[in-house]
């Protein structure tokens, strides 16, 4: 059953995000032939519109306005029903990001539609189309289908691969004049407390600091390893709680759930609300002094140590190793 779908696209400071890309390819496997429609919201979007079409959408809709320069769910919820009405997909997907958990439940509720969250896999089988997501803190995993209405979904970054880039693809541009007014919420400055480069949540590789790392100063290492690897660097709870790092680090089950391909746990002990956030991540590397803890569990490979000692070792031999490559 061919089926046409709706993709948000995610842009932050001015880019499309990685999992937008993957939405895509996730809306392909759903749509079993039928038509990837790329959405775009912001002030100014036309420029982003070709990047779709080349990671798979078949055509692009653009919805500019002033009143979309930055996020609100008020205005972007207003667009985007607006959208809905006039294309009426067979299903919507997005990601599963801040943005895309604010703005999906607001906009399945006024589409009367189930909602599919924090999907890591999609397939058809048969006549259904059946969606994989974690629960009990990535302990189980659920599939779901969708038996009746619109297919609604979002999706968890770094967990279905986007497909490959074609420059040489083509598909149809159009603009699409929203409506948008009695804003009740007015941005007027955005304050970012991040860390520079890579977004942790969607990053190849993740460093992230515990405890272990005594102060500050600590995350220095870390930081210069997942400089060398491309990466970004994460912390537990327990270290924003010390003060060590800013909370916009913070992974786990009241942080950032992360699947990057490479984790690299330094001085964290392996707590469950933790590992609620990164258990499943596709290589764990856990370094710690402690022989007996707990994240030991759920590593791949374990190094028993002083992180202040092993972390730098390894970054001088990566640094080998790429510069070789």
């Amino acid at each position: 059953m061919t089926r046409k779908l709706l993709v948000i696209g995610e842009i932050r400071d001015g880019i499309l995000r990685n999992v937008s890309f993957e939405a895509i390819a996730a809306a392909k496997t759903v749509s079993e032939g039928g038509e990837v429609v790329g959405v775009l919201l912001n002030a100014n979007v036309s420029d982003l519109a070709h990047e779709m079409i080349a990671y798979g959408a078949d055509r692009v809709v653009l919805v500019e306005n002033e009143k979309l320069k930055s996020y609100t769910s008020d205005g972007f919820g207003q667009a985007l029903l607006q959208v809905i009405e006039a294309e009426k997909p067979e299903g919507i997907i997005m990601g599963h990001t801040a943005f895309g958990k604010d703005l999906s439940p607001k906009i399945a509720a006024k589409i009367e539609s189930g909602l599919i969250s924090d999907t890591i896999a999609v397939e058809v089988i048969g006549d259904q189309v059946v969606f994989t997501r974690p629960i009990y803190s990535g302990k189980a995993f659920e599939k779901n289908v969708i038996t009746d209405g619109i297919t609604f979904a979002t999706i968890r970054p770094n967990n279905i691969a986007a497909l490959e880039k074609d420059e040489k693809r083509s598909g149809e541009v159009s603009s699409f004049e929203a409506e948008i007014k009695d804003l009740r919420t007015v941005i007027k400055e955005i304050v970012r407390k991040t860390s520079e480069g890579v977004d942790l949540s969607e990053a190849k590789v993740i460093v992230a600091g515990g405890r272990g790392v005594k102060s500050e100063d600590g995350f220095k290492p870390l930081q210069e390893l997942a400089n060398v690897l491309g990466g970004a660097v994460g912390a537990s709870r327990g270290a924003c709680d010390a003060d060590y790092c800013d909370y916009s680090l913070q992974i786990g089950q009241t942080g950032k759930v992360v699947t990057p391909d490479l984790y690299i746990a330094c001085g964290i002990s392996g707590a469950i609300q933790h590992l609620a956030g990164m258990s499943n991540s596709k290589v764990i590397v856990a370094i710690n002094k402690d022989p007996e803890a707990n994240i030991f569990q759920v590593a791949d490979y374990g190094i028993v140590g002083d992180l202040f000692e092993v972390v730098p070792l390894l970054t001088e031999e990566f640094k080998k190793v790429l510069v070789s490559v």
